[in-house]
């Protein structure tokens, strides 16, 4: 593996990073070397003892949606499928640290997610009395909690989306996503897993129902399974088989802003307006935008989402009016027709899809590696992501979570 240029890496005399040369054949090909790909790899080593496997990566490790993400990490999902992985994916996070032995400053902070209207209201008291059924931490809190856990929101009636309460999910939080995805290449590495990067799939070769190989900028590279986790991009690569998923792809927005001192002690999220907020640990407030509307492969996105977005959280955030704008970015997302992922079998064999995760790719990273990983080892879907199957678009079985989970991050 190499190293991306600039990355701000924290020192340990351990790390190995090379760019090996692409063996002939490995049991497990990973297309994707950000977090989903990268967990799946850890996991396939650590649970299963299978490291003949190889993760490509187009670009550079983690230079896509892993390093564009929202870094909200939360479980308070409305459906039982739904809340179920969410849930599995933040019990590991809050043993990632050790697991990984890396520090990805994973910081349980809690997520209150905004009610501006009656039905909001509803739909958020519904969804804390789901979470609590499956075990999931959540609560409900008037404008008053809410001031009290964020001081700095501004509760007055007299603004456009008035403060009508929120959910609150403790346990949730935020955590570095780089070092995320390096932690799991550092402990993947290790193990004997290659990471290879600026190498591009060109094309599969098939032999019936089973892809054989993979062809990349770097030759061919023989394959037992295959997994697709090139977020954003899945699209591309089923194209190339022939296979037919409901994705679309979007530019999702995010920014941060000059460093300033802890002012923001918690994530606080607006599903109506499309607008979160958090501070990083170096003191950028970190804020994003619901996805633009149009589809595109292009890492940027249209002005007007970001105006909106901004004038929506200095509403929320008087305090905010004065800060500078130090960077803006775009990521690109994969959506599907019932905002939920797809995880599982595709019409090959030995292909396997994990794709469609929209805004919420990141907060299940560890929970989809585990589970990914499981189900190539054992060709059978783990339970947790079962529901996710691609089958489900032609039985009618689909877990909708449009607007139902405060789906805006």
């Amino acid at each position: 593996m190499t190293l991306a240029p600039g990355a701000d890496l924290p020192d340990h005399p351990d790390f190995l990073w090379r760019n090996p040369e692409p063996c002939t054949s490995y049991d497990v090909v990973i297309i994707g070397g950000g977090g989903h790909g990268l967990a799946t790899a850890h996991y396939l080593a650590q649970n299963h003892g299978i490291t003949n496997v190889a993760v490509l990566e187009k670009g550079w490790l983690a230079g896509g949606n892993m390093a564009r993400n929202t870094t909200v990490i939360r479980s308070n999902y409305l459906w039982d499928e739904s809340s179920a992985i969410y849930e599995h994916s933040l019990k590991l996070w809050e043993g990632l640290e050790d697991d990984l032995g890396y520090p990805i400053l994973f910081s349980q902070r809690g997520v209150l997610n905004l009610a501006h209207s009656l039905q909001d209201v509803r739909d958020s008291v519904r969804r804390v009395e789901a979470n609590r059924l499956n075990g999931i931490d959540a609560e409900w809190v008037g404008p008053e909690g809410v001031k009290e856990l964020c001081p700095i929101v501004n509760i007055s009636d007299n603004i456009r989306y008035p403060v009508l309460g929120a959910t609150y999910q403790p346990r949730a939080g935020i955590a570095k996503h780089d070092y995320v995805a390096w932690g799991f290449a550092r402990r993947a590495d290790a193990a004997g897993v290659d990471i290879i990067q600026g190498c591009e799939v060109v094309g599969f070769e098939t032999d019936g129902n089973r892809v054989t190989g993979v062809r990349t900028n770097l030759g061919t590279i023989g394959a037992g399974k295959i997994a697709l986790c090139a977020a954003g991009h899945t699209s591309v690569l089923t194209d190339m088989l022939g296979i037919a998923v409901p994705v679309q792809s979007h530019p999702l927005q995010a920014l941060v802003s000059e460093l300033l001192e802890p002012v923001h002690p918690t994530v606080v999220m607006s599903n109506a307006v499309h607008v979160y907020v958090s501070q990083a640990h170096k003191g950028e407030l970190v804020m994003g935008a619901g996805i633009d509307s149009y589809n595109g492969f292009g890492q940027r996105g249209a002005f007007h989402i970001i105006e909106r977005q901004m004038a929506a959280a200095v509403e929320l955030f008087p305090i905010f009016a004065r800060a500078h704008l130090l960077r803006s970015w775009g990521g690109i997302v994969d959506v599907c027709p019932d905002a939920s992922p797809i995880v599982g079998r595709t019409p090959y064999d030995n292909v396997y899809l994990n794709c469609g995760w929209g805004t919420g790719g990141f907060k299940a990273t560890p929970g989809v590696g585990w589970c990914l990983a499981h189900t190539l080892a054992y060709d059978e879907p783990h339970p947790y992501v079962a529901p996710f199957s691609l089958d489900r678009f032609v039985t009618g079985a689909l877990v909708d979570e449009h607007g139902a989970a405060a789906v805006a991050h």
